[in-house]
């Protein structure tokens, strides 16, 4: 891997690492309200899936979004102000941890419902595909999310229509507290686009290398022949589903033998390994990260409060 690029990836999955484990932080404090969920663990799934994306692609998140909207590049100082509600954020602080959206830089949203970005991208592809554009449309979901109506319903529609949109099931191996073996007869889930005729392929979502070739080709084979494709990234949350979760449900030994998985020591190592990157380099863009996030913190809070005066500003139903 060329350097330029082994840098990116691992500069912007340290920045979304140092982002969450500051949002976690200030969240105890009490100086951000609401909740919100934390993708620690899962950096190489946002940043090799977006990274592999054209700016003008179209992405939509999950609740669990806040690497996805780091990694497809939105303004990381407004992406933190919005979570501490400040009328500087991105969506004027009104929408929190659970709807980031900016789509300028083809971030159409989050969502705190589980699996509509499915049908979100669907319709997003539908309208490129009417319009004639050479763009795709992508959905971040998780795997408790293939257990809903609405992913059946999208593949289906997505399929019969040959339309530009690409699946990305992140699979951490949990939905809440509940682990996919109790709640999936059969756990693999690419076995799910066959009724649909979809192609489709599993990795390991911990290897942002691979995440970024992967999803990189799959675009490339969208926009030469319209069909929708899945792509299962198997990875694994450290942190618990929110920021209220004690990990009562899983043991010590488990969540300590996936961090010796973790995204950022594993490609880390390998760029050591492969002389791309030296240890010097490595510990430079760790700081670039740290700096890059404390500024954004202190952004956000100094940036003033929503006015009760502009409520119903960007309103557009009463």
């Amino acid at each position: 891997m060329e350097k330029q690029l082994a840098s990116e990836l691992l500069e912007k999955m340290m920045l979304i690492r140092k982002f969450e484990e500051s949002v976690q932080y200030y969240f105890t404090l009490g100086m951000i309200h609401g909740t919100c969920h934390l993708c620690i663990g899962e950096e190489a799934t946002a940043v090799g899936t977006c990274m592999a994306l054209a700016p003008e692609d179209d992405m939509f998140a999950t609740h669990r979004g806040h690497g996805a909207a780091i990694a497809k590049g939105i303004d990381v100082p407004h992406m933190m102000a919005e979570i501490f509600g400040r009328a500087t954020g991105v969506c004027k602080g009104r929408g929190g941890s659970m709807h980031i959206a900016d789509k300028d830089v083809g971030v159409l949203g989050a969502n705190g419902i589980v699996g509509p970005s499915m049908a979100l991208a669907t319709g997003a592809a539908l309208a490129h595909k009417m319009r004639g554009e050479k763009r795709v449309a992508l959905a971040f979901f998780g795997d408790g999310a293939t257990n809903e109506g609405v992913f059946h319903e999208a593949m289906n529609l997505a399929s019969i229509w040959k339309l530009p949109v690409l699946f990305i099931c992140t699979n951490n191996t949990y939905g809440m507290s509940t682990h996919i073996s109790k709640v999936m007869a059969d756990t693999d889930i690419e076995k799910r686009a066959i009724p649909f005729g979809i192609r489709a392929v599993t990795i390991d979502g911990n290897d942002v290398e691979l995440v970024y070739e992967t999803v990189k080709r799959a675009r490339a084979k969208i926009l030469a022949e319209p069909q929708p494709i899945l792509i299962v990234e198997n990875t694994y949350r450290i942190s618990g589903h929110s920021k209220s979760d004690g990990n009562r449900y899983r043991t010590k030994e488990e969540i300590n033998s996936w961090k010796e998985k973790d995204p950022i020591k594993l490609f880390s190592e390998r760029m050591l390994e492969q002389e791309v990157l030296t240890k010097e380099e490595i510990d430079t863009l760790w700081e670039k990260a740290d700096t890059a996030i404390k500024d954004a913190v202190y952004f956000a809070t100094q940036s003033p409060y929503p006015k009760v005066e502009d409520l119903y500003d960007s309103v557009y139903a009463e």
